[in-house]
C-alpha cells in the first residue's frame, strides 16, 4: 500500500468502497451563484495572485467592492430551468453510476437549506427561494437516488463568508484562515462547531448519502502538511477541524459513509482524487480522477468541451489503471447544462451500450496497456480496448493486433464487441495475434474505441 494510505477499519466503509470502485464512472457538478458571472467558482474573492483568482468586470479594481458585488449575486440567482431529472436521464444513459454535487464551495454559499447561515439558496434574499425546489442539494440527491446512483456531497471545509474563518477584524491575506487559531481558540472553536453542524445537517435531512467529499485541503492539522507540495508549504497555521468528531457523527447518521478528506492522508481519505490528470501506472489504493468535461469546473459561456473521443479515451485509460472517472459538468445560471454536454453524454452512452461490460466491476491487469491498446479484466475475461486515432471518432483497425498477456490460461474464444463476425486468432509463445479481415479494418462502424473480449 502507498505509505500514506490507511485502509478504513470499518467493514461497512470497506464494503461501500468496494462497491464504489466497481462503478467506474461518476458525474461531478460545480454550481453556485458564481455561475452567473462565468468565473472560476469562488476563487476570484481569494486575495492570491494566481491566474484563476483574477478579478474581472466593473468591480475588479477594488477588492472590497468586488467581494461585496460577488456576495450580492445571491440576490439575483434564479435558476428557473433547474430540473435534476433531466440530468439524471442524461447521466444514466451515459453509464454514469454516482454523483458528487457541490453543496457548498469555498465562498460559503450553500446550495442546501442550512440553519447555520443566511448565505444560502433558500434565503428570502435569493429569488429562487420561492421555488418549490429551492433546496437544490436535496432535489439533486433525491432525483439521483431514485435511479440508484451513489450520492456524494461535496463540501468545502474553508468558508470565506464565515466571520470565524475570515474574521472581519483582519483583511483576508490568502486562502487560509486570517488569524492564528492558537491565539484565538474560542473563535476557531466557533468555526469548528459551525462546520460540524452544517455537515450534520447534510447527513440528517438529505436522504442516503454515500460519500462525503471534503475539499479545501489547507484546512488540516499542522502535522499533516507535506512541505514538498507547493501550496501546502504556504499554510501558516494549524487548522485542525476535528475530523474524528465529524466522521464519527456522520457515520452514525450514514453508516458506511465513505469520507474523502482530500489531500489529507490518513484514515479520513478513504480514496484519493488526482485532479485533471491520469496516473501513469495503477495506484495501490482506491482512487478517482476528477476531470472537467469543459475547460472550467464551473459554467463559462461558450466553454470548450472535450470530444466524445477524448472522454472515452480518458475513461478507458483511468479504468485500465484501476481508477474511477468523476467527470464534471457545470450547470449554467439558468439551471441547465450547455446542449453540448447532453450531446457528449449521448455519444458516450452509445459507446457504453456496446462496451460497458469491459468497464464496470473491472480490475487492472498487466501490462495495463501497450501502444494504443488498454486492458481490463472482469471475471475470467480480459478486454482489450483499441483506441481510435486522436481527433477521430471512427476506429480504424490494423490487419494484425498482438496482445502480450501473461499467464491467463488457454484462450477459448475472442469476440469483437458490437460485431457479429467470427474473429480469427493464433497464440504463439503466449502472444495472442488477432487477424482482422480487411472489411473490419475500416468498415466496422465502431467509434471511439473497439473492444476485443478474450475469454479464458
Amino acid at each position: 500500500m502507498s505509505k500514506d494510505y490507511v485502509v478504513p477499519n470499518d467493514s461497512l466503509v470497506q464494503k461501500n468502497l468496494h462497491k464504489w470502485q466497481g462503478l467506474k464512472f461518476g458525474l461531478f457538478m460545480h454550481w453556485g451563484t458564481y455561475s452567473q458571472w462565468g468565473v472560476v467558482e469562488s476563487w476570484s474573492i481569494c486575495p492570491e495572485d494566481e491566474g484563476w483568482t483574477q478579478r474581472r468586470g466593473p468591480y475588479g479594481a477594488d477588492y472590497y467592492g468586488y467581494k461585496k458585488a460577488y456576495e450580492n449575486l445571491q440576490t439575483t440567482f434564479n435558476p428557473t430551468k433547474f430540473s435534476p431529472e433531466k440530468w439524471v436521464a442524461a447521466a444514466k444513459y451515459a453509464g454514469m453510476k454516482y454523483v458528487v454535487f457541490t453543496t457548498k464551495h469555498h465562498d460559503g454559499f450553500t446550495m442546501f437549506d442550512t440553519k447555520q447561515s443566511d448565505y444560502k439558496i433558500t434565503s428570502p434574499k435569493t429569488p429562487f427561494s420561492t421555488n418549490p425546489r429551492s433546496n437544490v442539494a436535496k432535489e439533486v440527491f433525491s432525483a439521483f437516488s431514485k435511479e440508484n446512483f451513489m450520492i456524494g456531497a461535496y463540501f468545502s471545509k474553508p468558508d470565506w463568508h464565515n466571520e470565524n474563518y475570515w474574521w472581519p477584524y483582519f483583511p483576508p491575506k490568502d486562502r487560509n484562515v486570517n488569524y492564528d487559531p492558537a491565539k484565538y481558540p474560542e473563535r476557531w472553536q466557533k468555526f469548528k462547531d459551525f462546520t460540524f453542524n452544517q455537515i450534520q445537517e447534510l447527513m440528517t435531512g438529505y436522504g442516503k448519502v454515500d460519500i462525503l467529499w471534503l475539499d479545501g485541503g489547507w484546512v488540516r492539522p499542522k502535522n499533516t502538511i507535506d512541505a514538498s507540495v507547493d501550496w501546502q508549504k504556504t499554510i501558516p497555521y494549524d487548522q485542525d477541524i476535528d475530523m474524528t468528531k465529524i466522521a464519527t457523527a456522520a457515520r452514525v447518521k450514514q453508516p458506511g459513509l465513505i469520507v474523502v478528506d482530500r489531500t489529507v492522508a490518513g484514515q479520513y481519505e478513504n480514496y484519493t482524487t488526482p485532479e485533471q490528470q491520469v496516473p501513469d501506472a495503477p495506484l495501490d489504493h482506491p482512487w478517482e480522477s476528477c476531470i472537467t468535461m469543459g475547460n472550467s469546473w464551473s459554467y463559462v459561456p461558450g466553454d470548450h468541451y472535450k470530444s466524445a473521443n477524448e472522454i472515452v479515451t480518458l475513461l478507458v485509460k483511468i479504468v485500465s489503471r484501476g481508477g474511477n472517472l468523476l467527470m464534471n459538468i457545470g450547470p449554467g445560471p439558468d439551471g441547465d447544462w450547455d446542449p453540448v454536454a447532453y450531446n457528449r453524454l449521448k455519444q458516450i452512452g452509445d459507446w457504453i451500450k456496446i462496451n460497458g461490460e469491459g468497464i464496470y466491476n473491472s480490475e487492472a491487469i498487466a501490462p495495463y496497456s501497450e501502444g494504443n491498446t488498454y486492458y481490463t479484466k472482469v471475471g475470467k475475461s480480459v478486454y482489450a480496448f483499441v483506441l481510435a486515432a486522436k481527433d477521430k471518432d471512427a476506429v480504424v483497425l490494423p490487419a494484425t493486433i498482438s496482445l502480450h498477456l501473461k499467464d491467463q490460461g488457454k484462450v477459448k474464444k475472442i469476440t469483437l464487441l458490437g460485431i457479429n463476425q467470427k474473429i480469427k486468432y493464433t497464440v504463439v509463445q503466449g502472444v495472442i495475434n488477432i487477424n482482422i479481415p480487411a472489411s473490419l479494418q475500416t468498415q466496422n462502424g465502431l467509434n471511439q474505441a473497439a473492444v476485443f473480449k478474450i475469454q479464458y
